[in-house]
């Protein structure tokens, strides 16, 4: 492409994926974000729960002066914590929910439109018990942001590699998506493409299967083949990491599916986030470069 991916997209990064020390709430989130906000490659910033009221007024002050867009990832608020949306038990649904709640309050201080959160755990043979239960935390979660004028977004997980998540892969996640729909015009879908080979999938068949319900995106990559090997799983490591399945000619892919399916938004740009992780000491600005030259690489190629 010619064109300035900006006319397209919000280009953004996941602050506690490039950061994971903020992950659990706590760490140099303050001191880490400034560098995210004084670097204007990036449209948008992806932040999680801060523990501390004095940060998380901090944080707020330092959003707004930026003028960035801000999005809420309540991923770690449920994968650091155990809590599952779709458990069994109800009483562990409700405290799930109660945190997902608590994250729309957050993220609506902090000025962020929504919440992304993932799908948990679950039992074969309680499938579709836990796959009801989801749905009744999703339809109370959109119901409380629709008062708030938010929305309401789930992650297409793997559902058999590490997270085991009960959404995707991407037909379940349609099904999914489609009966929110019915009820609540506010839910969408986030799709990943270091996710799509974790799902056995590809990045054409998942952006057709759920285009009606993708509102956000993702890139990063994975390990994947076997499990002994450095940085398996859905760990997000730098693209060029070994034994990695994403590369350049893959986000280039991506990146042409969303084009030939006519999901380049120049009214109402989505969000297109950096998911990609600083394995063990590497330098997270480093691994930043390098994820933005891999970016620029792949838009040069899309047709």
């Amino acid at each position: 492409m010619t064109e300035s991916i900006k006319k397209y997209f919000k280009v953004g990064t996941i602050h506690f994926m490039s950061y994971p020390q903020t992950m659990k709430g706590e760490g140099p989130i303050a001191e880490t974000l400034m560098k995210i906000l004084c670097d204007d490659y990036f449209d948008a910033v992806e932040l999680t729960w801060i523990k501390s009221d004095e940060v998380r007024s901090q944080v707020k002050n330092m959003l707004d002066e930026s003028g960035i867009t801000v999005c809420y990832g309540a991923q770690p608020r449920l994968l650091t914590t155990g809590l599952n949306p779709n458990a069994a038990e109800e009483a562990d649904r409700a405290k799930a929910e109660a945190t997902l709640m608590e994250a729309l309050d957050e993220a609506e201080y902090l000025g962020a439109k929504g919440i992304a959160f993932l799908a948990g755990k679950y039992d074969e043979e309680k499938k579709e018990h836990h796959y009801n239960q989801l749905l009744k935390t999703t339809k109370n979660l959109c119901k409380y942001a629709a008062t708030k004028g938010m929305n309401v977004e789930i992650e297409v997980f793997d559902y058999d590699v590490d997270k085991k998540s009960l959404i995707g892969p991407a037909p379940l996640a349609a099904r999914f998506a489609a009966e929110i729909r019915e009820c609540h015009n506010n839910f969408g879908l986030l799709i990943d493409l270091s996710h799509i080979p974790q799902t056995h999938e590809t990045s054409r068949f998942v952006i057709q299967t759920l285009k009606p319900y993708i509102t956000h995106l993702h890139f990063g990559s994975a390990v994947l083949g076997d499990p002994s090997m450095e940085a398996f799983g859905d760990t997000h490591p730098r693209f060029n990491f070994a034994n990695s399945v994403n590369s350049v000619n893959d986000l280039a892919n991506f990146l042409q599916c969303l084009k030939d399916e006519n999901m380049f938004y120049r009214k109402d740009p989505m969000v297109l986030s950096f998911e990609v992780k600083p394995w063990k000491d590497e330098n997270p600005e480093l691994v930043l470069a390098n994820t933005k030259r891999v970016l620029n690489r792949a838009w040069a190629l899309v047709d």
